[in-house]
């Protein structure tokens, strides 16, 4: 006994001094505790374009610091009874609350619940990037117990609201107040504080700018959260969940690139870091590109949505090693906010080909390997043709450019579903994909986003990309914060597939389905149709230029025969018409310009070194 009892006992001298190393080890680089009420008010961000002009500002210019004792109980209740109910009674961790989420993700296989406490999140908010490590979570376990032990739990929740993230660029719960509402966050009535604590979840998805039924259905599960925490009774439960609600959007005045600055925003703090000042986000997004794109995208849309079905759009452009150049999410930003182009996602039917016959490529195919397009059955599902007729005999360029079908399922079965999906992921596509026959028709939803710059790798001799809109974060004084340096994921694609697939898509322009995408002869791309005329597309690319066009519905209806190779290819012959030729005067200036010996160079110049190497 006395043995186990001595061993047990040096056990557990070493496994608190480990613990101790590691805490020690950890807390060396964490921000001193006493400046977290300092900075409970949330620094601005200004974010450029790449000609300096402003797009956006955010932070304290939109919202106030507030303190709980001013706001209405109901508001702090609907936080207390989502994020953290025993939040008044833990030490800044909640054990019980990490057991019951440990147990319900062992149940579902995967992670479905959280145990993080307010006071770790508000720790999370104040000083931790976004990371998702140990060293991070352990950090913020650190902070949390610092936390309590220098705050009261008023401050600590005091801290939280006027740091969290709410969506559309709102950082705290007065700005997301004016945002939403209109109105000071002490003025919220309990169903607006229920949809305001709910957004907390996913704040891009469930806010009631993008998603007015998504932000209500989660209201009603902060009001069931209330019930059950004893804040509420269940008629008065009931009442709120019966009344009804009709989200009014705030008319703001006319911004550009305002789908781009929500994206953008969604990713400044993974970069910055725990900064305490105000600042300055530079951009890759050209102002004049993107309001061409904006009007063009509504010129066709104005001149044929009503004749042909179609009440939305979207666009992308990027350059061929992923600086996002202009983005509409949508028509009208001021009336929806749901961004199409990022956040959609839909069926993108054909346009889905070139990665079904890249994957044939790197199986050994050739553009001039013939196949048969006749009845085929592939476990017992026959695939048919856009009219139903069959060709015969045609090469893989052919097949690709005429958007057959039959062809595209013997590609993606001889180099195997597997295969096709594992191009697409190393293209960058990140939607689940479904390993069925129909794969290789683009019946597996996606973004817009994804698809653009997965074609960006065939553009830009086989490289991989990240798309980024992120230049460089400067806080007020100038000091550089972040600044983005290299590039994508290096070579991907083998060089000589890269040519080949540029070979066929050139041809799916001058004789296929994309003729009318065509302006100078260079151009490379493909239509996609999904079923029933629900989605069209068109992407494709012109030297160093990618784009992205998608129509359709927001209620997945159908539009009127519209194809890929119809409205989509219109507008990103205009756009990309446009584009190119505002590249071509930049090049034209910088070749006739005089050299003057030992000047800066402008941002613009620096822009152009980081999206377009010389190399």
């Amino acid at each position: 006994m006395r043995f186990l009892f001595k061993w047990f006992f040096t056990l557990s001298i070493w496994t608190v001094l480990v613990i101790t190393i590691i805490t020690l080890y950890f807390a060396y680089d964490l921000p001193p505790i006493d400046k977290a009420l300092e900075v409970s008010r949330r620094p601005s961000i200004t974010i450029l374009a790449n000609d300096g002009s402003r797009l956006a500002r955010f932070g304290d210019l939109m919202g106030d610091k507030v303190f709980v004792e001013d706001l209405p109980a109901h508001l702090i209740n609907a936080f207390i009874a989502t994020e953290d109910r025993r939040f008044y009674s833990h030490f800044g961790v909640d054990v019980v609350g990490i057991v019951r989420a440990m147990v319900s993700n062992l149940k579902a296989g995967h992670i479905v619940q959280g145990g993080s406490t307010i006071t770790q999140q508000a720790a999370k908010n104040l000083f931790l990037n976004s990371e998702r490590t140990f060293k991070r979570k352990y950090q913020e376990l650190i902070l949390a117990l610092w936390l309590e032990q220098k705050f009261t739990k008023d401050q600590i929740m005091s801290i939280y609201l006027n740091r969290v993230y709410f969506g559309s660029g709102s950082y705290g719960v007065d700005s997301a107040s004016r945002t939403y509402f209109g109105k000071e966050a002490k003025k919220l009535t309990v169903l607006e504080s229920a949809i305001i604590a709910g957004i907390v979840k996913a704040p891009s998805r469930l806010n009631p700018a993008h998603n007015p039924k998504g932000a209500i259905d989660r209201a009603k599960v902060v009001i069931s959260n209330m019930v059950k925490s004893g804040y509420l009774n269940e008629i008065q439960a009931k009442q709120l969940i019966e009344s009804k609600f009709r989200y009014k959007q705030h008319r703001k005045s006319k911004k550009i690139g305002q789908y781009f600055t929500d994206w953008v925003s969604d990713q400044i703090r993974g970069f910055a870091g725990p900064n305490t000042s105000n600042v300055i986000v530079r951009t890759t997004l050209n102002p004049l590109l993107q309001i061409k794109l904006e009007l063009i995208l509504e010129k066709y849309l104005s001149k044929y949505g009503k004749k042909l079905k179609v009440s939305q759009g979207a666009s992308i452009l990027m350059t061929s090693h992923g600086a996002i150049l202009a983005m509409a999410g949508g028509r009208d930003y001021n009336k929806s906010q749901f961004n199409r182009a990022t956040q959609a996602l839909r069926q993108p039917g054909s346009a889905f080909k070139p990665i079904v016959y890249l994957a044939g490529l790197e199986a050994g195919l050739k553009p001039d390997t013939k196949f048969v397009d006749s009845r085929v059955s592939v476990e017992g599902w026959s695939p048919k043709n856009y009219n139903n007729k069959f060709i015969g005999e045609l090469s893989l360029k052919s097949a690709l450019a005429k958007s057959v079908n039959t062809i595209a399922v013997q590609v993606s079965e001889y180099a195997g579903r597997d295969e096709v999906i594992k191009t697409a992921r190393q293209l960058g596509i990140v939607s689940p994909l479904t390993r069925s026959p129909s794969l290789a028709l683009g019946t597996s939803e996606l973004s817009l986003f994804e698809l653009t710059s997965a074609y960006a790798v065939f553009a830009n001799g086989g490289r991989g990309v990240l798309p980024f809109g992120i230049l460089q974060i400067e806080d007020n004084i100038g000091n550089v914060i972040y600044k983005r340096s290299g590039g994508g994921t290096g070579q991907i694609v083998d060089q000589n597939n890269v040519s080949l697939m540029n070979e066929m898509l050139k041809e799916v322009v001058i004789s296929g389905t994309g003729r009318n995408a065509r302006f100078s002869g260079q151009e490379k791309g493909k239509t996609g149709t999904s079923q029933r005329f629900r989605d069209a597309w068109f992407v494709g690319y012109v030297n160093n230029l990618v784009g992205g066009v998608w129509v359709g519905n927001d209620n997945d209806g159908s539009m009127k025969k519209v194809v890929g190779g119809g409205l989509p290819s219109f507008i990103w012959r205009d756009f990309m018409r446009y584009a190119q030729n505002q590249i071509n005067k930049l090049e034209l200036e910088q070749n006739t310009r005089p050299i003057k010996i030992q000047k800066e160079k402008s941002f613009w110049n620096k822009f152009i070194d980081i999206i377009i190497p010389n190399n």
